[in-house]
């Protein structure tokens, strides 16, 4: 188990509970149904699984407006942009997509490949929140740009963060894909990367009770540079690519080999 360092408390706590402000539409804030295991590896978009988020930010502290021109599937990828453009009134554009369905106890698992840059934050995470009619509950992967070698792992029960640390990676999260996965149960939260355990909360106040969607996204910021680092606009358009997803309920079969599911115990 690699020993994680702790981020910086207070501005990092604070920007992790903006970035999660998922601020949209009704339309998509009004699901209510629960998401059954499964494995999505991007042959295309599947618009009854994933919305994209379009024409709106998360706040002040976004310099980019999500839009669906940036978020696109090509060889088997998911692409999640980030490149100069107008949006949402913001001079650059970044992608969001993120599950109509919530999702609770079980494996959460992706195949992904970061940008490098400081000011940008690559991320998968579930979260649900006031706009969903629910407390603020929430577990991140967050990738710091600025940083390539560490990923900051982190949880929100009630609205209740300061859990923050950074996980040393095996490689840059930039130099090719990684394998990363959390374990959500009753008792405990266990962050994985490429099958190895990095971290696990199981103090009770500090686990999440309410089933939550699935949400990637690349974002950068003007104004959080303590946490994110100063922005340095990217020399033309940039990509988190994403070569799976899956989520398998607690006790269900394994989706594909290798699978977290089957090496942690939790799946059949």
């Amino acid at each position: 188990m690699t020993t994680p360092r702790r981020a910086c408390a207070g501005t990092a706590a604070i920007a992790a509970a903006l970035a999660s402000l998922v601020l949209h539409p009704g339309a998509a804030a009004s699901e209510e149904m629960d998401g059954d295991s499964f494995l999505e590896e991007f042959d295309r978009l599947d618009r009854s699984r994933w919305y994209i988020s379009d024409g709106w930010t998360n706040g002040d502290h976004q310099n980019c407006g999500w839009s669906a021109e940036e978020v696109s599937v090509e060889n088997g990828r998911l692409l999640l942009g980030f490149s100069e453009g107008e949006a949402a009134g913001r001079p650059f554009r970044c992608g969001e997509i993120q599950t109509t369905a919530r999702f609770g106890y079980g494996t959460y698992e992706a195949r992904i490949r970061t940008p490098a840059g400081s000011g940008l934050n690559a991320n998968i995470f579930t979260y649900i929140g006031q706009v969903h009619g629910r407390p603020h509950d929430e577990i991140d992967f967050e990738f710091l740009l600025k940083d390539t070698s560490v990923v900051q792992l982190n949880v929100y029960a009630d609205g209740q963060g300061g859990n923050e640390y950074l996980a040393e990676l095996p490689a840059a999260s930039d130099d090719g894909f990684l394998d990363y996965a959390f374990v959500w149960e009753a008792d405990a939260i266990t962050w994985y990367i490429e099958g190895e355990e990095v971290y696990r909360i199981d103090d009770p106040a500090k686990l999440p009770q309410n089933n939550a969607k699935i949400y990637l996204s690349l974002w950068g910021t003007d104004t959080l540079t303590d946490w994110m680092g100063p922005f340095t606009a990217p020399q033309g358009p940039v990509a988190m690519e994403v070569e799976r997803v899956a989520f398998t309920r607690i006790g269900e079969d394994c989706q594909f080999e290798g699978s977290v599911a089957c090496t942690a115990g939790t799946g059949r």
